[in-house]
């Protein structure tokens, strides 16, 4: 079936972890016949949308065991991972190839130009260099297993080859799990991670488009709690604090249906009792203003103009003229507001799925299966999945890159 002279992989998946693992394999190992089967019309869509079209390459943390706790499902396994290649590497990677990343407040890093078609053109750029094959509508409907890899397309059509990366991702709707199962492996149901919180008909969405820079959000009933920025959006709430929230709850939160409630604190830095404290000392310093103008949490005037109508406070109410109970209430909303979520948004081409291809039957520090020799996953096919900050760019790179690293040097072994 396979001729020794011309080895031959496939890489089932065009996205990040698939290309990567693809030319770096081909980079690597020279002779070795690459092919990269994606079941769409176009490669590297994630990379195209990620981090509003600018793609959050990685994030600037270098400390192992921190990195890899920002991973809800696998920590463990990436960690062992990391060791192999991690941020520092993937930075060194684009940048000789001349993409230079920057790091911004948060520690997510961007390419320079702000552009994810930067990303994109440096690795096209890598796959032409390297004479990889790529086949877009070419999707995969079985994997068998003989003196090495025969795999069936669905239009009936079958390859050959040496060794197999699946690198597919995504919630399977094609029945991808299906197959994989066939070749002896366990799958962890797939649940969406990283969504938005819906809440409709909740007045707050009037104020779609305003955002708070650092809120603390709590999932009741639950030990659910992320502090972060927050988006007010026409459906509900997102933002990074919502998203690392939906990426810790996911199977939770499906399990409920998507139905629960949430507390907000909206000044973080304050609890009630110090948020009261604060009020009072306005309406000692500077009783003759205005509550509406003077707003002593930083938070955005419409968000501060929501909060007093919600307390039933007029806005030209002079602060030396604000009744305590009154008062009470406004600290109450701004500390613990309530809210009522029902359902969820994602993002088809962006966001991530918790589940995938069980981490025991997988060697980390190799990408290959631990129940047929030659096959290889990298990506969001494996049960983990990072907060929103580009971990899972950075997971994506790092298992790409082992997979073709172990593949590569079974050459080197011959």
């Amino acid at each position: 079936m396979i001729s020794p002279s011309s080895p031959n992989l496939i890489v089932i998946g065009g996205g990040a972890a698939g290309i990567f693992c693809a030319v770096n394999a081909a980079r690597q190992r020279p002779g070795l016949h690459v092919t990269v089967l994606e079941k769409t019309g176009k490669l590297l869509s994630k990379v195209k949308v990620s981090g509003g079209g600018r793609c959050n390459v990685t994030h600037a943390c270098f400390d192992i065991a921190e990195m890899a706790r920002r991973y809800p499902r696998g920590g463990h396994f990436v960690r062992k991972a990391f060791y192999r290649w991690f941020t520092t590497d993937t930075i060194d990677w684009f940048r000789e190839r001349g993409v230079e990343l920057k790091t911004e407040e948060d520690g997510r890093m961007f390419p320079v130009t702000n552009s994810s078609q930067t990303i994109i053109d440096c690795l096209m750029k890598e796959v032409n260099r390297y004479g990889v094959e790529i086949r877009l509508h070419a999707e995969v409907k079985g994997v068998d297993v003989g003196a090495g890899f025969r795999v069936e397309l669905a239009d009936g059509r079958f390859l050959d080859a040496d060794y197999v990366c699946v690198a597919c991702g995504g919630y399977p709707k094609s029945g991808m799990f299906d197959w994989i199962r066939r070749l002896g492996h366990s799958i962890e149901e797939p649940v969406p991670s990283l969504f938005t919180f819906n809440m409709k008909g909740d007045p707050i969405t009037r104020l779609m488009g305003v955002s708070a820079p650092e809120v603390q959000v709590k999932i009741a009933g639950s030990r659910l709690v992320e502090k972060g920025p927050l988006l007010v959006t026409h459906w509900g709430f997102s933002g990074p604090v919502i998203l690392r929230l939906s990426a810790w709850g996911s199977r939770e939160l499906a399990a409920g249906g998507y139905r629960f409630g949430i507390q907000v604190n909206w000044i973080p830095a304050y609890s009630e009792q110090q948020a009261r404290e604060r009020l009072q000392e306005l309406r000692q310093e500077t009783g003759g203003r205005q509550v509406g103008s003077g707003n002593p949490f930083g938070l955005a005037q419409r968000l501060w103009d929501y909060w007093l109508t919600q307390a039933d406070i007029a806005g030209d109410v002079r602060w030396a003229d604000l009744p305590a109970k009154a008062l009470h209430r406004l600290v109450s909303l701004l500390c613990a507001g309530t809210f009522t979520i029902e359902g969820k948004t994602t993002f088809k081409e962006e966001f991530v799925t918790a589940g995938g291809v069980k981490l025991s039957e997988v060697e980390a520090a190799t990408g290959e299966s631990r129940k047929v020799p030659g096959l290889f996953f990298a990506g969001e096919i494996l049960d983990v999945d990072g907060i929103t900050g580009g971990f899972n760019f950075q997971h994506a790179w790092t298992s790409g890159w082992i997979a073709a690293d172990t593949i590569a040097a079974r050459g080197r072994e011959k």
